[in-house]
């Protein structure tokens, strides 16, 4: 189902080898406690939190982790069930690279260019973290790199994923929001050729929907 994607007006809230099942693993986001956040927003696919009392306007500087990326349970394996061309360890470590080097251009670009904030690695009293997580990455039509012979795919809609932040203070290191969303890619009521050209493209439309809306977000609350 296509969603309309929403303004975030308050801030915050394989059969695989053994191998690639354990670097899977690894990837996905710690729990984490809610225990003294406020819950702004939950729905069926989304989740808002926030700490009280917060001082948002204090943050001028924003250090952003990179991000990290586990596919759907069981991905892998159905991918290869009736596909000629198998999806190795090597295609999921390509397509994990290339998700998180787009969300690092994706939201630098907006939170700098548009938000004002600066990006920096120093830990301050002024300056917010910003760790991400990209799980159930479901990509419908993946482009085997080392798939021998033409392949050609077609889609209505490139696949889907949760997007998870966990927004800390990073002097002092409390949890001060996070956001959880699953979205699918739009549908586009037909189907196209899929290749990672494609996929890269419709996932870097649904990121930076996701980057505005934080970027949204967090004017808002330096506007209360």
């Amino acid at each position: 189902m296509n969603r309309r994607i929403s303004t975030m007006t308050l801030i915050f809230a394989m059969v695989a080898t053994p191998t690639a099942a354990h670097a899977e693993a690894e990837t996905l986001p710690p729990e984490v406690s809610l225990d003294g956040l406020e819950q702004v927003e939950k729905t069926r696919h989304k989740e808002i939190y926030r700490a009280p009392d917060v001082d948002w306007n204090s943050y001028d500087a924003v250090i952003i982790d990179e991000a990290t990326v586990a596919f759907r349970k069981n991905w892998q394996r159905d991918q290869n069930r009736n596909q000629p061309s198998k999806i190795r360890s090597k295609d999921m470590d390509r397509i994990r690279t290339a998700m998180a080097e787009v969300f690092d251009d994706v939201f630098t670009k907006e939170l700098t260019e548009k938000g004002g904030y600066s990006i920096t690695e120093q830990v301050s009293e002024s300056t917010l973290r910003i760790t991400p997580y990209i799980v159930d990455l479901d990509v419908y039509a993946p482009d085997p790199r080392y798939a021998t012979g033409i392949q050609q795919s077609y889609v209505e809609t490139a696949g889907r994923m949760t997007l998870k932040l966990h927004l800390h203070d990073s002097e002092t290191g409390d949890l001060i929001g996070v956001f959880s969303d699953h979205r699918e890619a739009p549908r586009r009521g037909y189907m196209q050729w899929a290749n990672s050209v494609s996929n890269t493209k419709e996932f870097r439309l649904m990121l930076k929907a996701w980057a505005r809306e934080l970027r949204e977000g967090l004017q808002a609350a330096q506007a209360n």
